[in-house]
């Protein structure tokens, strides 16, 4: 079944989500928030959505920039990404707009509802972890461990965090802050670290090894699977 897509909004913002839906009888689905990468919501993000509709789940690929805003360069990904790593009230309300926007598909059981996102999506379900919200769980593949510069909430979801030990944008010190930051906060967390590996590595266009991003089919497919197997857990 082919996505549809979602308006809405947070202030005066408008926002666009990718909505797709399991081929399923059940009138109830749990959904699975897709928190995209430095360039915006893409096909890339999409395409995970459709993945986990194929799995059963109400794929929703989210939106933190609004409605027709991406980059095409390095340089544009990251004046769209910066001020919102440095802003993270700001990232927390956009957040939760799109869950709150998740919430509202007629589909969708509320009361299980998980994130994943990738790079700096990777960063935003941690975030949504430490805003308190109630989900059943988060996965962050790649993503950055940049720590909250807000108070955080008592994390209630599950949280796994695929890592590739190599990351050069998350240096061993950030995965023991990290490790250390959710022990502390009491959460159920795992994190997997993948040898050989790099940042970006379900990404099959990343391919800039001298800078530290290069795709990894075998990773990226361990990860999935891992994934795949923490959602059926969180969701029993």
């Amino acid at each position: 079944m082919p996505g549809t897509f979602l308006e809405y909004n947070d202030g005066h913002t408008t926002f666009e989500a990718y909505v797709a839906l399991p081929t399923t009888e059940a009138s109830k689905r749990p959904a699975v928030l897709v928190s995209h990468a430095w360039a915006g919501r893409s096909a890339f993000e999409c395409g995970k959505a459709d993945k986990l509709a194929a799995l059963g789940y109400v794929g929703v690929a989210i939106d933190t920039y609004g409605k027709g805003v991406f980059g095409n360069t390095a340089a544009e990904n990251s004046a769209l990404m910066m001020p919102l790593v440095q802003d993270r009230a700001l990232l927390r309300r956009r957040l939760l707009a799109g869950l709150a926007a998740a919430k509202g598909i007629p589909m969708v059981d509320t009361a299980r509802i998980g994130a994943i996102g990738f790079c700096f999506g990777g960063m935003c379900v941690l975030d949504l972890a430490r805003s308190g919200a109630d989900l059943s769980g988060v996965v962050s593949f790649h993503g950055l461990f940049t720590p909250a510069t807000i108070p955080n909430h008592p994390i209630k979801a599950k949280v796994l965090a695929l890592h590739g030990h190599d990351d050069p944008m998350v240096p061993p010190a950030a995965v023991l802050a990290l490790q250390q930051e959710l022990t502390a906060a009491g959460a159920d967390w795992q994190l997997h670290a993948y040898g050989n590996t790099s940042h970006a590595f379900t990404n099959p266009a990343a391919n800039d090894a001298a800078n530290g991003m290069q795709y990894n089919a075998a990773t990226a497919r361990r990860a999935w699977r891992t994934m795949e197997d923490f959602l059926a857990e969180v969701f029993a």
